[in-house]
């Protein structure tokens, strides 16, 4: 894609990982360079990303408002996301495909 360029969003796969105050964690499904993260719950989430499933996140990683979604580039070796929502509990979902806006 040219520098630049806009296209939608394109899914290959989603997957959801019940976030509570402990780390959880999931493998990715579906290609692309692009990943979609929807924090559906009313708590405020933390992710973070990795290449196999001792990942981890807690409240210094990337902060998901509270009923959000961002939009964000991944690479191939990132396979894996964890999840936690340290004053609540909820679900986050990742979808991966293509494209740069929502």
């Amino acid at each position: 894609m040219p520098l630049g360029s806009v296209s939608p969003f394109r899914p290959t796969g989603t997957v959801s990982v019940s976030a509570g105050n402990v780390s959880a964690n999931v493998p990715l499904s579906g290609g692309g360079d692009s990943l979609v993260v929807t924090n559906t719950s009313n708590a405020l989430a933390y992710i973070k990303f990795g290449s196999d499933p001792t990942v981890t996140a807690s409240s210094a990683d990337m902060p998901i408002l509270a009923s959000s979604r961002l939009i964000l580039s991944v690479n191939s070796l990132i396979t894996y996301a964890a999840a936690i929502t340290p004053s609540g509990s909820g679900t986050v979902l990742f979808s991966r495909g293509d494209g740069s806006i929502v």
